[in-house]
């Protein structure tokens, strides 16, 4: 079956909306609603809303707190984990916005379940790598990794608005990855998660790490041994 322009342009604005939404949602939305303010693009009436001028003040707003918090070893997991209940549901309503005039009602709901899906894998990738990254003790690396997705958003909705062959065979290769690097991460995050574990056994035996720091060795009279000179 043959797919017209106007279809596969509408495909992949509505996956390229799920996909970056996944990775950095307040840069999805300022570079939407802004191609679309200035112009260079028309989305769809129900998107429009992403080039109102409170959106997008708020979107900048937003991106602006996030450019440095993703950047901050520790802070970058916790509002990763905080945004689980933000990107997907954004992610799956962009989509959901993208489609809701075109086709039968069954269409849309599958779309935004789709969407969901989408964003839900980008989001999962984003929040364990940055999880196990954080297992290396320098910092540059989270920021390399901070900067390089918002490069790749920037890129890859580039793509999705002028492109859209072309992103389509993208999110395809990224969805080809998403099998091989999901269980990867997987069995990343039970390594880090044993480490945390044998560091909190450390902690609470009084012999041992951070405990045996501050407390210093165990005192010999603890253990019933007799320390008095005959």
């Amino acid at each position: 079956m043959d797919v017209s322009p106007d279809l596969l342009s509408l495909m992949s604005l509505a996956l390229g909306a799920a996909w970056a939404s996944g990775l950095n949602l307040y840069a999805t939305v300022l570079i939407l609603g802004g191609m679309n303010a200035f112009g260079f693009v028309d989305l769809p009436p129900d998107m429009a809303v992403l080039s109102s001028p409170e959106m997008l003040v708020t979107a900048a707003v937003l991106y602006f707190l996030e450019f440095f918090a993703d950047k901050i070893p520790g802070i970058d997991t916790l509002n990763d984990t905080l945004h689980t209940f933000i990107r997907i549901p954004a992610g799956a309503m962009m989509v959901y916005a993208s489609v809701s005039d075109v086709g039968e009602p069954w269409q849309a709901a599958a779309a935004l379940l789709l969407g969901g899906l989408v964003t839900a894998g980008t989001h999962a990738t984003k929040t364990g790598s940055r999880a196990i990254i954080n297992m290396s003790p320098e910092p540059f690396s989270n920021w390399a990794a901070s900067i390089f997705e918002d490069i790749i958003v920037l890129i890859g909705l580039m793509l999705a608005l002028f492109k859209p062959t072309i992103f389509l065979i993208w999110l395809a290769a990224f969805g080809v990855f998403l099998i091989w690097f999901l269980p990867k991460i997987w069995r990343g995050l039970k390594v880090l998660w044993s480490r945390l574990q044998a560091m909190r056994g450390n902690d609470e035996n009084p012999g041992t790490g951070l405990a045996r720091t501050f407390t210093g060795p165990p005192d010999a009279s603890s253990h019933g041994t007799d320390i008095r000179k005959p």
